[in-house]
């Protein structure tokens, strides 16, 4: 799980990274990035607690500190999945730079939140059923 956990981390990190830098994005990156994370448990479960900390430690050996540069913005579904829509619309509004999915529910409502934002999946069966594709095709951005 940690080798996992770890290449989830340095997923996010690359796609900060990679990030087009506008002025109003130049000015936010100045304090920080933000994350959204969307989960189908709890808080609470320490299964699941275990795999956000787990997250947040490997961002932390890549360099990226809460409260220094980087925030986290956590969202736990409490497993109602009918609640994805109105959590991944939340991590929409609030303007994060990237949202992680855990599992391919959360996955697909967080796709259906926002064209724009770009998502990270993890712990997800079919990744392709999760986005909505039906082949390894490349996916192009704005139909290029």
């Amino acid at each position: 799980m940690r080798r996992t956990v770890s290449r989830l981390a340095t997923a996010v990190v690359l796609l900060l990274l990679a990030a087009p830098l506008d002025t109003a994005a130049a000015q936010s990156r100045e304090k920080g990035f933000r994350v959204g994370y969307l989960s189908p448990g709890s808080s609470s479960d320490p299964a699941r607690l275990r795999r956000f900390e787990s997250f947040r430690r490997g961002l932390r050996e890549l360099g990226y500190v809460e409260g220094q540069n980087i925030a986290i913005e956590s969202r736990w579904a409490e497993g109602k999945y009918d609640r994805y829509p109105a959590l991944a619309g939340d991590l929409v509004r609030l303007k994060v730079d990237v949202i992680v999915t855990v599992g391919g529910a959360a996955t697909q409502a967080a796709k259906q939140a926002t064209r724009t934002i770009p998502i990270v999946m993890s712990v997800v069966i079919d990744p392709l059923a999760a986005r909505g594709e039906s082949s390894l095709g490349i996916h192009r951005q704005h139909g290029r």
